[in-house]
């Protein structure tokens, strides 16, 4: 099933209205008299083109447009798409380049915007100062040559914190000295001595979380058009929140409460979290989607959403609600093979896996028998009942399956008129779904498949043996 909000990003996209005089930047070429130049920017770590113009016969094209627009790193892509460089766009939108193919970064020159200047400078530096470093990487072919680098990559690293360090102290206000900031990494410092004299190794890491944001204005929405703010996004959430619905839940909120004096800020980082959370692999992460979309979405606070849109999202938060872990399943009121009434809740049992499959189903013609082999090689001596729910498919198709594949042992069972609605409370649009229950019948697992199912049962039964 296509994910709802891979549809937001095009609505993340369209800028406010910025009631001022417009951009105008005028791009001339010493060697391109021709071609169409593109105008691109950064919504995250993601690029989109947003303009064009024709380049005439003098070399020169002249991007325009009657609002200025936001803050943030944009791309000057030339013909064909292949070649590009980057620019800053700020207060100052009114301005000309000089730009040279042979060497974009070297020869380019800016008029008329001190920012783009700094930005040109600094990648310069860049340039000539990685050049003995980069020479000597392409050369190395050992690791004593690979070891002999390090003092000179650790030299450059410390010339490239201080060249930084600069501009945020010589242009505090620059969008360059907001980007050089967040790109800043908490400096740990020495770990302490507990009263015992022994070190606490638990120290680095939550002074590292601790510090994580601090250079980092998330209520500056001139971030959003960087790739910087998306990967520090990513690294916190993977690398230093628990993958526990609970915490990331609590950490979001934090992240969204900084970013509310910017629009553009808070609409992206609601996004970038919602989507992350509903695509998460981690089973449980649907959670935070679903308090996500309570939370932003239901209280209309996702102001860049038609209401089409915003419904579709609400609605499928509130289709994952009922199944999430730990919640108390559903009940499923069926029929057997032989159309005898029975039931999720008449099963006594101290696990109960119920697989959702239609006999037609590819996937479920390769899955549906690997889950009745582990089920008799092992789970079923763990206390397991399985619980096969035909979603599709006739009658004859069903139970010829069933004998064919000996899948003897289970309770095989459909629900002939529709009655107890599983597509909507069990999240089944797809097959087969397996969800496992313990004997209260609360959702243990979900969606997982026969590998990771046996690995679960095994942890939560402490062994292979134990009945």
């Amino acid at each position: 099933m296509q994910k709802l909000l891979t549809l937001l990003l095009g609505c993340l996209c369209s800028t406010l209205s910025l009631h001022a005089q417009g951009y105008q930047i005028t791009v001339s070429f010493r060697d391109l008299p021709s071609g169409t130049l593109y105008l691109g920017h950064y919504m995250g770590k993601t690029t989109y083109v947003m303009d064009s113009a024709k380049i005439n016969d003098k070399g020169t094209a002249v991007l325009q447009g009657k609002e200025a627009l936001p803050g943030g790193i944009y791309l000057v892509v030339l013909p064909g798409k292949q070649k590009y460089f980057e620019i800053l766009l700020d207060k100052k939108q009114q301005f000309s380049i000089q730009a040279d193919t042979a060497d974009l970064l070297g020869n380019t020159v800016f008029t008329g915007s001190p920012d783009n200047s700094l930005f040109s400078d600094y990648n310069k530096f860049i340039l000539q100062n990685s050049r003995e470093l980069q020479a000597k990487a392409s050369a190395a072919r050992t690791a004593a040559d690979s070891a002999a680098l390090r003092p000179l990559s650790d030299a450059f690293g410390k010339q490239l914190q201080d060249y930084r360090a600069n501009v945020i102290s010589k242009h505090p206000a620059s969008l360059l000295a907001a980007i050089f900031k967040a790109m800043r990494e908490p400096q740990v410092p020495p770990v302490p001595r507990r009263a015992d004299g022994t070190a606490d190794s638990t120290y680095p890491y939550f002074y590292y979380k601790g510090h994580y944001w601090d250079d980092v204005d998330l209520g500056d929405g001139r971030l959003v058009r960087t790739p910087i703010l998306e990967a520090r996004l990513e690294r916190y959430f993977k690398q230093l929140v628990a993958p526990v619905p609970d915490s990331v839940i609590l950490e979001a909120d934090k992240i969204v409460a900084k970013t509310r004096k910017d629009k553009e800020s808070f609409k992206f980082v609601v996004w970038w979290l919602t989507h992350t959370y509903e695509t998460s692999p981690v089973m449980g992460m649907d959670a935070v989607f679903v308090h996500l979309v309570e939370k932003y979405y239901v209280t209309g606070e996702a102001f860049w959403l038609s209401d089409e849109l915003r419904d579709k999202i609400i609605s499928r938060a509130y289709t994952i609600a009922p199944n999430l872990i730990g919640q108390q399943a559903a009940p499923l009121e069926l029929k057997d093979t032989s159309a005898r009434k029975t039931s999720l809740y008449d099963i006594k049992s101290k696990y109960t896996v119920i697989v959702f499959w239609d006999p037609t189903c590819g996937h479920c013609i390769t899955e549906v028998p690997k889950l009745d082999s582990a089920w008799k090689a092992s789970w079923k001596d763990k206390g397991v009942t399985m619980l096969g729910v035909r979603t599709d498919g006739t009658r004859e198709e069903w139970t010829k399956f069933i004998r064919d594949n000996k899948m003897t042992g289970w309770v095989h069972a459909w629900d002939p008129e529709y009655k107890t609605n599983y597509r909507k409370f069990y999240d089944v649009y797809a097959t087969p779904v397996v969800y496992l229950l313990d004997e209260r019948k609360k959702i243990l697992a979900k969606r997982l498949g026969v590998t990771q199912l046996d690995e679960f049962l095994k942890r939560a039964t402490g062994g292979d043996n134990q009945k």
